[in-house]
């Protein structure tokens, strides 16, 4: 990361392509380090896949994007880098109920802040060996996390020999309990023996848009982010945007937004500038792109840009969604503010997904009940309307044409609804006002993904190294967002941006 304390000007001008997370974090410590930054981006606000929609005018808007706050952490050295704090700019309450689960075949559980009032929860559903697995299996996630933390996902550049050579030959029997060569589904098996537990912490795989089959048993650690703490927003996740913004600005930073780039400009074999929609040209020394990695090489930035980052291939591409933005009663199961309802067959909503490129008739269901929660200014009367997201995984093939067209859409929503209702759980998702996205929305909001919501499926042993660092292929072009190191998330899009504009000073210094 970049340090901390004043430094001196140094002149270079920066444009950054894309408000989103990791964009919004580059801004902030690149016009700290002195450079002349400008952000752009053609939508109308920051945020990039943290947005928000307005399903009914007499509400606020409803998150239909990222919905869990955690690795606070990330975002408090980056004010405190700008001699700012973290909660002067954002009102986070700490979540004490992690996430309600409910099961069709029958069973439901709280994962809790509160480690041995999880293991309680799975003991009363699944028995005292699953609950003793839990707290075992809390313990390796979080020496998973202690391995990896500094020694790859805050690395500039991914690589599994920069990864033993940073770790020394001491580190090498803890690398080696992350369990590189196995799946995240059969370290579970380890741990559990209720496939309804396998099922609820396999769900983790889909964090960074991939199969608990395919994805590796590294992804434990997620276990141990959430149980150090997850926060809701007051506001909103689109708080969090708006709180980076403000502190770009504090430090110089320009933004414009309104206006999409349709060329990155090459001169000398550098970086070198963008050309806007409308045709503006914004010289640089300069080019942070946080978007999809893939939107470069598949030429959509201009020519010039292709070389700068590797293909991924429609097959490569992680997960997509479907969601839905409605206001409306429930009933039922009364939700906490995060949600997830199962049926039986997990694994064949994956190969579902990634081998037939297609959605089951009972696949999982995520809602984000965003007026519940200890952030609530108060409680939801029965019968209440209240503002939901609810998500369900599809494939990435939203540029197919006519894939995911209304009456195929409609059929999913049907699904979804008759799976939460089978666990007890009624909302009526075609209420008035409802809003859906498609993976044809999201291909359209995120051009050349297909609706990949996070960039390349982390599939395989070694897929955490496939993502490209900090630095492009192309001199002058740096890499931040979801599909770039150290990967999804809001904190690790975050990170992304802090390391290419790390990289970004040190190229300085080497020029």
């Amino acid at each position: 990361m970049a340090a901390a304390g004043p430094l001196p000007r140094r002149r270079g001008r920066v444009v950054v392509v894309g408000a989103g997370m990791g964009g919004l974090a580059a801004a902030a410590d690149l016009a700290r380090l002195g450079a002349e930054v400008t952000v752009v981006d053609r939508a109308a606000g920051p945020g990039g896949k943290l947005r928000q929609l307005v399903v009914d005018p007499a509400a606020p808007g409803i998150d239909a994007g990222p919905t869990v706050f955690t690795m606070r952490w990330v975002f408090e050295g980056l004010f405190a880098d700008a001699g700012a704090q973290l909660h002067d700019e954002l009102a986070l309450v700490p979540a004490v109920t992690l996430a309600r689960h409910a099961w069709r075949q029958g069973g439901q559980l709280d994962l809790f802040a509160d480690v041995q009032r999880s293991a309680d929860a799975i003991g009363t559903l699944a028995g005292a060996a699953d609950a003793r697995g839990y707290l075992a299996f809390c313990d390796r996630a979080a020496d998973v996390y202690r391995t990896l933390r500094d020694s790859f996902m805050a690395a500039q550049q991914p690589s599994m020999a920069g990864l033993v050579a940073r770790l020394g030959v001491r580190g090498l029997p803890a690398l080696w309990r992350t369990a590189p060569m196995a799946t995240l589904w059969q370290a579970l098996g380890q741990h559990f023996t209720d496939p309804r537990l396998r099922q609820l912490f396999g769900r983790y795989a889909t964090y960074v848009g991939s199969s608990p089959w395919l994805a590796p048993a590294t992804l434990m650690l997620i276990a141990h982010v959430e149980q150090d703490g997850v926060w809701l927003v007051r506001g909103g996740m689109r708080q969090v945007a708006l709180a980076l913004q403000r502190l770009g600005e504090r430090q110089g930073a320009s933004y414009r937004y309104g206006q999409g780039v349709r060329q990155i400009r090459v001169e000398g074999g550098r970086a070198a500038g963008v050309v806007l929609d409308d045709g503006t040209v914004l010289p640089a020394d300069a080019v942070v792109f946080n978007g999809d990695s893939h939107a470069l090489a598949s030429g959509l930035l201009g020519e010039g840009a292709r070389p700068a980052a590797p293909t991924t291939a429609r097959a490569q591409r992680s997960l997509s969604a479907l969601t839905w933005c409605v206001r409306a009663p429930t009933a039922g199961l009364v939700p906490a503010h995060h949600n997830v309802f199962f049926a039986e067959d997990y694994a064949a909503e994956f190969d579902a997904i990634f081998k037939r490129r297609a959605v089951t008739a009972a696949p999982t269901v995520y809602v984000c009940a965003q007026d519940r929660g200890e952030h609530a200014d108060a409680p939801v009367a029965p019968g209440q309307p209240e503002r939901l997201l609810v998500l369900i995984n599809a494939p990435a093939d939203g540029d197919q044409p006519g894939r995911f067209d209304a009456s195929v859409a409609d059929g999913h929503r049907r699904d979804a609804m008759a799976l939460m209702a089978a666990c007890g759980f009624q909302v009526d998702l075609a209420a008035p006002g409802t809003q859906a996205t498609t993976p044809e929305g999201f291909h359209a909001l995120f051009p050349a993904t297909g609706g990949a919501l996070y960039g390349r499926a982390n599939h395989g042993p070694l897929a955490s190294f496939d993502r490209p660092g900090a630095a492009s292929r192309l001199p002058g072009l740096y890499l931040a967002g979801g599909s770039a190191h150290p990967g999804a998330g809001i904190p690790m899009a975050a990170m992304s941006g802090r390391l290419a504009a790390a990289r970004w000073l040190a190229d300085q210094g080497r020029r």
